[in-house]
């Protein structure tokens, strides 16, 4: 089975931990939309590279090397984010799927030279953090801005989807990592928003929106 798929695997189990999701058979299948049959040999295979520790009818778990490798795919997938975004030009709504077929090249100089040119950032352009040379990074916690009440003030730092969907939406109104929001209001009904940022006021968010947007 080609590597690229190996990898997809490896990064669906790390996002599933790092989510606090316990890591199944059926979880898996769920997140590569594959069947179970399917899934269990894909789990053999990344068992005998040795990234994973696999047991039948126990949850999964990757080994020391296995969460290594997943941290390294996702870290050039969203170096390649950043650089597109403040090298390129690209919109941050533009870029998963390129940095999807970037994210397995081989040419580790080519990730460290990005890195290099755009200073060692720490986060992508949707503000998710980017591992180093080592796997390693450091992951902050952000609450959701619907956890908020009428008259904070918090400031935009990630989001929590970056669907084209959601990032278009936060494009129209002009929303972007670092905009500061004051609560103004809550609907009683469905939790939406009523939000000044800005130059902008009374704008609403619905709540499906405001559950993923991650500030502090």
């Amino acid at each position: 089975m080609p590597t690229q798929t190996k990898e997809n695997y490896l990064k669906a189990i790390y996002f599933l931990k790092i989510n606090h999701e316990e890591v199944t058979i059926t979880a898996l299948g769920k997140a590569m939309a594959v069947s179970k049959p399917t899934v269990n040999n894909m789990v053999k295979k990344l068992s005998d590279k040795g990234w994973i520790n696999y047991e039948k009818y126990r949850p999964l778990s990757l080994t020391p090397s296995g969460e290594k490798a997943a941290a390294l795919i996702i870290r050039k997938h969203r170096l390649t984010e950043m650089f597109l975004v403040q090298i390129m030009g690209f919109g941050w709504e533009e870029v998963h799927q390129i940095a999807e077929e970037m994210e397995h090249l081989k040419t580790e100089g080519l990730f460290d030279r990005m890195d290099e040119i755009l200073g060692y950032p720490t986060t992508d352009p949707h503000g998710s953090p980017i591992p180093d040379k080592h796997g390693k990074y450091n992951r902050k916690t952000y609450a959701i801005l619907s956890s908020f009440g009428v008259g904070a003030k918090v400031t935009l730092r990630a989001v929590g989807d970056s669907s084209v969907a959601l990032l278009t939406l936060l494009n129209e109104k002009n929303i972007r990592l670092g905009t500061v929001f004051t609560i103004m209001k809550i609907e009683a009904f469905d939790k939406t928003m009523v939000l000044n940022y800005g130059d902008h006021k009374a704008i609403t968010l619905s709540n499906e929106v405001c559950k993923r947007l991650l500030v502090e």
